[in-house]
């Protein structure tokens, strides 16, 4: 039997050495004729990729490629990105910003505070404040038509304005982030008495068409974020994943799961090391990545290493992992919970159905009309995302018809006449256009190059990660 010893880092002693030796960000824009290649190497702890990855995802960047290395107390890691159009990162503004971003996402120390208020539990004191800006309700239950309609007119009726608000839908579950402000003051709630009773009527209002199986499941909460950790989305997937939205991603199948939409994941072991190896593939979208690393991050997976490639319209990913203080590589049910989660986190934020983008004047009960409007159209919301700038509001909807026919294009005419503002309704894939094709010349130079290298085994991903690792360390300096 093969024992491993890790010694314990205090958090102290590891926050002085993340102070001795600061995270150092590189934007190389020469080693690449088509991106530019972010290389960041710092003092390695759990959650630290996924912080990397997330300030990336946020300025809405496209990462190709990406070359992963943490095996040990340092993290070394390499992105080869672009911008929306294909475009290296040469503005001097934008790459200060991405440097200055991930040295404090390095020593960031966590994403928010929670504030639970339960009736069953007694309520903190009336002194309590709690702004707008940083107070959320959060909700997980069983997704239906004109679930959102009866929250926003419940709200509505009990004095409260949503002022913003974000939902997923999933397998048949559903998760809301909605933030409130008072209708009578038009700002920020101060008694903590009125958000508990928020809280408990709310809750009867979305039991009250479910069964006694779901009124157990569904769950209410509110909670207090932290100045400058307001992540809706990393907090949408830890939500659904406490649902419990992957156990209808279907049975295990050994050693290949296969989700919607030409997902494939595949966990195995390489018992040498002591590594569990998984690998995703998928086709390209936006912030990829971020949702595969976000589901590793919360299972208590640290990476030790990670290669990501994109070919064209399709993203094979791979990563060496283990599993948070244990080397256990023959639990079948963890492997096959592994895969379920994987499926269920590139499936969530994947919507289709008819997009609907929505600009108008803001002004009180602008949500609960414009539900109304979609659940009298026999329309049901599979994403939404609203929220205010100045006095516009700003919203996107994704909406299916709960028939399972095309949605109804007289809808985009009837939330204009409801809103007064601007509306447009477009069908727009969720996965990245691959780039245009290559000019002849180029094609031809191709087929050369591949004519006179054939007889050559196609490499492995695994070995390019090995090699691309191997030159990634020589581009760092040591400390």
């Amino acid at each position: 039997m093969e024992i491993i010893c890790q010694t314990h880092i205090d958090r102290e002693i590891e926050s002085l050495i993340e102070r001795i030796h600061p995270p150092r960000v590189c934007i190389d824009n020469d080693s690449c004729s088509d991106c530019t290649v972010v290389k960041i190497d710092s003092a390695n702890r759990h959650g630290i990729l996924l912080e990397m990855v997330q300030v990336l995802a946020e300025l809405d960047l496209v990462v190709s490629k990406s070359y992963i290395s943490s095996d040990g107390g340092w993290v070394m890691d390499a992105f080869h990105v672009t911008d929306q159009f294909g475009h290296k990162l040469t503005d001097k503004g934008l790459v200060h910003y991405i440097q200055q971003a991930l040295c404090e996402a390095r020593s960031s120390k966590g994403i928010s505070n929670d504030l639970e208020l339960r009736s069953c539990n007694g309520l903190p004191g009336s002194n309590l404040s709690v702004s707008a800006l940083n107070f959320a309700i959060e909700l997980t239950t069983r997704d239906r038509p004109g679930l959102f309609l009866d929250i926003s007119t419940a709200l509505l009726g009990l004095g409260f304005n949503i002022s913003s608000a974000t939902v997923w839908t999933h397998n048949e579950r559903a998760a809301c982030i909605i933030h409130v402000e008072d209708v009578n003051k038009l700002g920020p709630i101060h008694v903590a008495e009125s958000l508990a009773h928020l809280q408990e009527e709310l809750l009867k209002v979305v039991k009250a068409r479910d069964g006694e199986e779901e009124k157990k499941r569904a769950r209410l909460r509110l909670r207090r974020i932290a100045a400058g950790r307001n992540h809706t989305e990393r907090r949408l997937h830890q939500m659904m994943y406490d649902d419990g939205d992957y156990e209808m991603c279907g049975a295990w199948q050994g050693e290949k799961e296969n989700g919607r939409d030409g997902i494939e994941v595949s966990v195995g072991r390489y018992a040498e090391k002591g590594y569990w190896v998984v690998n995703v593939r998928s086709r390209d979208r936006p912030k990829l990545l971020f949702d595969t690393v976000c589901i590793l991050t919360d299972m208590q997976y640290e990476v030790f290493h990670a290669a990501v490639i994109t070919n064209t319209s399709m993203t094979d990913q791979e990563y060496f992992v283990r599993r948070k203080g244990s080397l256990d590589l023959e639990n079948e049910s963890e492997r096959q919970k592994l895969a379920l989660c994987l499926i269920a986190a590139l499936e969530r934020r994947v919507s289709h159905g008819l997009k609907v983008e929505i600009r108008t004047e803001k002004r009180m009960g602008l949500l609960s009309k414009v539900t109304r409007v979609i659940g009298e159209n026999g329309l049901s919301i599979a994403k939404m995302e609203i929220g205010v700038e100045g006095e516009t509001a700003i919203g996107s909807f994704y909406l299916t018809n709960c028939s399972g026919e095309d949605v109804n294009p007289n809808i985009e005419e009837l939330m204009r006449i409801e809103t007064g503002g601007s509306v447009t309704a477009n069908y727009i894939s969720p996965y990245r256009v691959p780039k245009p094709m290559l000019s002849s010349s180029s094609r031809s130079n191709m087929h050369e190059r591949k004519s006179s290298s054939h007889v050559r085994r196609k490499p492995s991903l695994g070995s390019m990660l090995w090699s691309q690792l191997e030159c990634l360390t020589h581009n760092f300096r040591p400390i």
